[in-house]
């Protein structure tokens, strides 16, 4: 995992690199698109995998999406970063990995996912009836190790039974993205 965190952050500064040397060339939205083609959709691909792993490994993905924020915005390194980021309606790459858990397991629970993701989730059935029964739960099994945690089977109903009735209950996928988005957002810059 170190090994793949370090070519990726390799690579998406080589290209930061680059495109300072020639952003007095390209307008705002060109900038942008091309942040988000070479830097910001690798730091999303496979990040679902790093979540529960250690705070550096997620440091160095966060160093990366600053200096990409800083580069669009034209702010220098010693600017603080948090308003930057709430301006460009951003999630920290911690938020983005939870994120992405909630999306896989929002595919799985509609049945939009892959058959063997679908099989490692279960939703919470009472034998008799309950409250407990609508709002959506997942059964989550217990685990003896910090590895354990991170299993996609433990960690997507962990952070799924936390979300909100009104979330979960999201009519489409773009719905659910844009609540999960704005709730972790909120959540974050304290909205």
């Amino acid at each position: 995992m170190e090994e793949h965190i370090t070519t990726q952050c390799k690579s998406a500064f080589y290209h930061l690199r680059n495109f300072g040397k020639i952003k007095k060339y390209l307008t705002q939205p060109v900038l942008a698109q091309l942040i988000h083609m070479f830097v910001t959709s690798r730091l999303d691909y496979g990040n679902s995998l790093l979540y529960g792993s250690s705070a550096s490994h997620t440091r160095k993905l966060q160093m990366v999406q600053n200096a990409a924020a800083r580069l669009l915005t034209g702010h220098r390194k010693s600017d603080h970063i948090t308003p930057i980021l709430r301006d460009l309606h951003c999630l920290p790459v911690d938020k983005r990995i939870i994120f992405k858990v909630l999306l896989l397991t929002y595919k799985c629970i509609h049945g939009l996912a892959p058959k063997y993701l679908c099989s490692l989730i279960d939703l919470y059935c009472p034998s008799r009836p309950l409250r407990s029964g609508q709002t959506m739960q997942l059964v989550r099994p217990t685990t003896r190790s910090r590895f354990g945690d991170m299993a996609f089977t433990t960690a997507a109903p962990k952070i799924w039974n936390a979300l909100p009735l009104d979330i979960k209950t999201a009519c489409s996928v773009n719905s659910f993205k844009c609540k999960v988005k704005s709730y972790l957002f909120c959540s974050h810059f304290n909205c």
